[in-house]
């Protein structure tokens, strides 16, 4: 890691990250939290993971300390460490009347709607409490539900887990998420808050950091389907090929995924077939294999 995130740091004037206390693999020092605004009711986005007592202390140690409360939260994603605690917060720090704000996930949602209401958002809705306006853009790819927030004072963009402040992001369909880089690039913010990691102060230089690195690992693919010559790999044989055994086991998982997202993505845009070799005992066990889609004779 390239910093060590406090559990709280003012940001600016008008944003205080909370460090949501859950480190690991992917969440890396554990997921950023931000509290907005300048008055006396602020918001919250995101709420890190269930059941982190440490997590809650810090958030009523933080509305303590600044004499504020919480009368609003939104949720990026649908993926645990950013809602997960949301029942927490509302339950220990938030007001009683606090609205929670999400865009809808008609999947995920019923995990989360039976313990609280959730107010469903639209692409460029916007969120107001004083002192801090935020435009919500609809940037799916790591999950589709995703939001990323513009603040408008700041001219700064939280962009949950579309992009880090350090390492790489799993995604659930590439196409999607090249996208909504893309979208990103075209807010031209001075700066992202993040989900995972520090603040990242040339949000240009860093998305195309991420795009060149998606296109790179495709070029890796590509070459390892080109070299057997019309025969098939599984995903996982294309991991071992493209990373050259170079990853922990813990992140094998990961990089499996996303090789497979690039594989769609190939497949969608025609370049790549897949041979699908049934399991007599379970079909959703099935090996499928990819190769290089031959053209027409």
């Amino acid at each position: 890691m390239t910093s060590v995130i406090p559990k709280v740091t003012q940001l600016s004037s008008r944003v205080i990250r909370v460090l949501g206390c859950n480190p690991g693999y992917y969440t890396l020092q554990g997921t950023n939290t931000y509290i907005i605004g300048t008055g006396k009711k602020r918001a919250l986005i995101d709420c890190g993971e269930p059941d982190v007592p440490e997590y809650i202390d810090s958030l009523k140690e933080v509305v303590s300390e600044h004499g504020f409360s919480l009368s609003k939260i939104i949720i990026t994603h649908w993926h645990p460490d950013h809602v997960g605690g949301t029942r927490d917060v509302l339950k220990h720090v938030a007001d009683k009347d606090c609205k929670v704000f999400k865009m809808k996930n008609t999947q995920h949602d019923p995990l989360y709607s039976d313990f609280f209401e959730l107010n469903f958002v639209n692409d460029q809705d916007e969120v107001e409490v004083e002192g801090a306006t935020v435009k919500l853009h609809w940037t799916p790819g790591h999950a589709k539900d995703h939001l990323a927030l513009y603040l408008k004072e700041e001219d700064s963009l939280f962009s949950g887990d579309c992009v880090l402040g350090e390492g790489t992001v799993v995604f659930e369909d590439l196409l999607t998420y090249l996208q909504s880089l893309n979208k990103i690039t075209a807010l031209n913010s001075k700066r992202l808050y993040p989900g995972h990691g520090p603040v990242v102060t040339d949000p240009v230089e860093k998305v195309n950091e991420y795009i060149d690195k998606r296109m790179s690992r495709e070029r890796q693919i590509v070459e390892a389907l080109s070299r057997i010559d019309g025969g098939y790999l599984t995903s996982m044989e294309i991991v071992k090929i493209t990373y050259n055994d170079s990853l922990p086991p813990s992140l094998m998982f990961g990089a499996e995924h996303n090789v497979r997202m690039h594989l769609e993505k190939l497949i969608k845009e025609d370049r790549v077939e897949t041979l699908k070799l049934a399991n007599s005992v379970d079909e959703e066990l099935a090996t499928i294999k990819y190769r290089l889609k031959r053209s027409a004779d």
